[in-house]
């Protein structure tokens, strides 16, 4: 079931990111120390500030975020991969929106982004982030309103 995100939520959140976020920097060729999502204080304020829907079934089991337009998050906890979890949440967000959708991912995580293009997203430009105060090369990806 996916709901609306609530304060008992948030050690399940933090869990799922500290297991879930260096997965997405894998294919960087440098490796990356994980940085908690309570420590990052860019990345904590972006999703506080943002719609947050959990995925539950007994336990939270993955999250996804957006704000406006754009999709700023989407974890599942390691385990419970592969069960179809990640999609679900991406199409209810998708749901969430109307009009383009953006969203950023590491450049080099090609199976994500193969995902995403599954849903009508293109790569319109790459840009420079950090992560860690480490740089790291993402792809920004828009879904036009054409593809909802």
């Amino acid at each position: 079931m996916i709901r609306k995100y609530n304060k008992n939520d948030y050690p399940s959140v933090l869990d799922i990111y500290a297991r879930s976020k260096l997965d997405e920097l894998r294919f960087e060729s440098r490796s990356f120390n994980l940085l908690p999502l309570d420590k990052d204080q860019k990345r904590l304020a972006q999703l506080m500030e943002s719609d947050i829907y959990v995925y539950e079934k007994g336990d939270v089991l993955g999250y996804g975020a957006r704000y406006k337009n754009e999709i700023r998050a989407l974890f599942v906890h390691p385990s419970f991969r592969g069960q179809g979890i990640g999609r679900e949440l991406l199409e209810f967000l998708l749901g969430e929106i109307s009009g383009a959708v953006h969203l950023q991912v590491a450049k080099t995580n090609d199976p994500v982004k193969n995902l995403y293009r599954k849903y009508g997203f293109v790569v319109t430009r790459e840009l420079q982030t950090t992560y860690s105060g480490v740089p790291v090369l993402a792809n920004e990806m828009v879904r036009p309103p054409s593809a909802n």
